[in-house]
């Protein structure tokens, strides 16, 4: 049992680190910080990962999400200057595997739903549906930003010490 969380976890991180190289590739990110941005990544969403499941306490996603962004920025203020690079480098990368497309597009998915349902009972449902992936996607990004940015502003002279 134990076997097959691990494995999840690692491959959760692994595929996160991936995507933040990705994205780290088409930002115009130094190559030097690639590897730095993967492992944040990496770090940061296997943290989301494990706080979301039900043997770790299943946390609601919204604050899961901003624990692991907290990780995040705390972890690209310290890596930072190893690579001499902003910490802002590193932490946007490594959040964009974190942004909630599942929940957007249940959104438009819910909206074009309600517009298309004329019975109540059928547009009430939708309309739920639609608030409750709508609050839920703004709420975690909302979340990813305060718990990445606070670092930051926690470790103000060694955040912009890297960039000296």
């Amino acid at each position: 049992m134990w076997n097959d969380i691990l494995i999840k976890i690692l491959e959760d991180g692994l595929f996160a680190a991936i995507a933040a190289i990705g994205f780290s590739g088409i930002g115009n990110t130094p190559r030097r910080a690639y590897l730095t941005c993967g492992l944040i990544a990496a770090i940061g969403h296997s943290i989301r990962f494990v706080l979301t499941l039900p043997e770790f306490g299943a946390m609601h996603i919204i604050p899961a999400s901003t624990a692991a962004s907290f990780a995040i920025g705390v972890l690209a203020v310290l890596l930072a200057s190893r690579i001499k690079c902003p910490a802002e480098v590193c932490f946007f990368p490594a959040l964009l595997p974190m942004i909630p497309g599942m929940y957007a597009y249940r959104t438009a998915e819910a909206l074009l739903s309600c517009l298309y349902h004329t019975q109540e009972k059928a547009f009430v449902h939708y309309f739920y549906l639609l608030t409750y992936n709508g609050f839920t996607c703004v709420f975690i990004i909302l979340g990813m930003v305060i718990g990445a940015t606070i670092p930051v502003f926690l470790f103000k002279k060694l955040s912009f010490a890297a960039t000296r």
